[in-house]
């Protein structure tokens, strides 16, 4: 059973812990304004000399996501513990496919994920060697079945898909992310390569975590919780983000199993 931390605060936690893994969107921020309470935090555990990355499924480099963060407001000694999962995908292009032609699956805001390569980019789907999967088109970011058309003639190739998250809430809308149509490629038998939450290499490229006592924490079970899981981390949910009508319904643990999770504490903000 998770225990609630929303009297305690993490302060009551918080010295069992060597290492943090923190997720912003959903957790320090809503995509729109940075949530105070879940910045004193980051204070709070960097003053008690303990390490803390801000891992984000987000399908851009560090730079671009802490460029983001400054605007919002939040101090540079905050935002430089930021890796993101575009950060780890680059890592691997750059390794393995700088010299092969691909297929841009996202949004022109993402652009910036591949400007070292961008003479690679192909706008015709026939002549790519694989997808590059950040987003959804801005002209079809709701129907997913426009992508099942794209995909048929074009299973064979390999896609890398830069955020496993399905969806996300930005503010008060929902929106779909890379990894549903990463679902939709892999459904129809296509091969999808990860990067990002769950997948233990985004947590390894990020920050030494050997044999550290590490705390997870995020709102998302089928990443931040569910890649806990798999590296033996503890985890912390926080309940008012994107599963919160189903936490609301079904309390945490039964929602937990419902995702194959399993979380040992659960905040509805993350707070001190």
């Amino acid at each position: 059973m998770a225990k609630n931390l929303d009297k305690e605060g993490l302060s009551s936690i918080v010295d069992n812990y060597q290492l943090f893994y923190i997720d912003l969107w959903g957790v320090v921020h809503n995509g729109v304004s940075l949530h105070k309470e879940a910045v004193n935090v980051l204070r709070e555990i960097s003053k008690k000399g303990k390490e803390y990355i801000l891992l984000t499924n987000a399908p851009r480099p560090n730079s671009v996501v802490k460029t983001f963060l400054k605007k919002m407001g939040m101090e540079e000694n905050i935002r430089n513990h930021v890796f993101t999962s575009g950060e780890a995908s680059l890592n691997y292009l750059r390794k393995n496919l700088i010299n092969n032609f691909f297929f841009h699956i996202g949004p022109p805001r993402d652009f910036d994920l591949f400007n070292d390569f961008k003479k690679m980019k192909s706008d015709n789907i026939k002549n790519s060697e694989y997808f590059l999967c950040t987003g959804l088109f801005d002209d079809y970011d709701k129907d997913l079945k426009y992508y099942k058309k794209l995909f048929e003639d074009n299973l064979k190739k390999k896609m890398i898909c830069t955020n496993p998250d399905l969806i996300v809430d930005r503010g008060n809308v929902r929106e779909l992310c890379a990894g549903s149509v990463a679902m939709v490629f892999e459904k129809m038998g296509g091969e999808v390569v990860y990067f990002g939450k769950p997948y233990p290499e985004v947590y390894h490229q990020a920050i030494n975590n050997k044999n550290k006592k590490v705390l997870s924490i995020g709102d998302n079970l089928n990443t931040d919780i569910k890649g806990a899981n798999l590296l033996d981390f503890d985890s912390l949910i926080i309940s008012n983000g994107i599963h919160k009508n189903e936490i609301k319904e079904k309390g945490i643990d039964e929602t937990s199993r419902c995702y194959e999770t399993i979380c040992n504490y659960i905040q509805s903000e993350l707070r001190w």
